[in-house]
């Protein structure tokens, strides 16, 4: 098998995906242009794409395609990028930078980011209700795929999770409480990336079990791996204020066991996703390389 370039991997799928929203999504100077120009400007705002990303590589690990996965892909970034833009605001994180350039509100007002992150959500099930876009799929996938994003972006996923960690913020908590706020805030919509890869790409029962351990296994690790980089990355690495979850008082696993008991969670759960996944073979190659990437990044 020849070594796979994560890198060069990375880059092309994050090309792909971007070309797909670029083309799917109302273009600037349509009206209501500030709308538009705000849902344009946080999705392109630089974004690595590891959630798009990891669907299309559980979909091609089981031997599904790109192109029947990547409207789903996309849909999953634009529940991602909604997600940014509320957590900026000032009623929630209050920050004033996102990926190195000022958040939404900063730029366009809160009244139309909080809009263009309702459009982006909204638009991510307009997306996945197209039945044009979405032909390859049967409705049973289709469904099953809908099903699943909504939990793991609802109450029951990310948003549950955010007001958990809302509620948590300047007390203390215990590890119990930090690991439900991780695994939904974060956690959930990356294990819902994962699964629903695995469903477009037609996965038998058992191959759909193990990608959903390795899917629970990296989202907690990815949320670790940020709670370590908001104390130890640069500003000009992670494209924000590092230490503003120690000044906002933030829940974290650093805040709770220490950074160094953190890094070895993290390094176990990345060990643990990729022995979920070590039946399906030299397809599943890029989502080894992926889990061993998201403790490794700087950003």
């Amino acid at each position: 098998m020849v070594a796979l370039d994560l890198k060069e991997h990375l880059k092309e799928k994050k090309r792909l995906v971007d070309k797909f929203l670029d083309d799917y999504l109302p273009k600037a100077d349509v009206h209501p242009k500030a709308l538009h120009e705000a849902m344009r400007y946080s999705l392109f705002a630089g974004g690595k794409r590891v959630r798009p990303i990891l669907c299309i590589a559980s979909c091609e690990a089981v031997g599904g395609d790109i192109d029947t996965v990547m409207p789903v892909a996309s849909a999953i970034e634009l529940i991602h990028t909604y997600s940014l833009i509320h957590d900026d605001l000032p009623a929630m994180d209050n920050d004033d930078y996102r990926r190195g350039r000022p958040t939404n509100h900063k730029m366009y007002g809160e009244a139309i980011a909080i809009l263009a992150g309702d459009a982006l959500l909204t638009l991510a099930f307009d997306l996945l209700s197209d039945k044009g876009l979405n032909k390859r799929l049967d409705s049973d996938s289709l469904l099953s795929i809908i099903k699943r994003l909504s939990s793991a972006s609802g109450s029951a996923g990310m948003v549950g999770g955010q007001a958990a960690d809302i509620q948590a913020s300047g007390k203390e908590v215990n590890l119990p409480e930090v690991e439900y706020i991780h695994i939904h805030k974060t956690g959930a919509l990356i294990r819902a990336s994962v699964c629903i890869g695995a469903i477009a790409g037609n996965a038998s029962k058992d191959a759909l079990s193990a990608l959903t351990r390795y899917g629970e296994a990296i989202g907690l690790a990815f949320q670790i791996a940020d709670d370590v980089l908001d104390i130890e990355g640069s500003k000009d690495e992670i494209g924000k204020d590092v230490g503003s979850d120690i000044a906002k008082e933030k829940v974290t696993y650093p805040s709770v066991i220490g950074i160094s008991e953190s890094k070895k969670l993290a390094k176990g759960l990345i060990d643990k996703s990729i022995e979920a996944i070590s039946t399906l073979g030299d397809k599943a190659e890029p989502l080894r390389e992926i889990a061993r990437y998201i403790v490794e990044r700087k950003n």
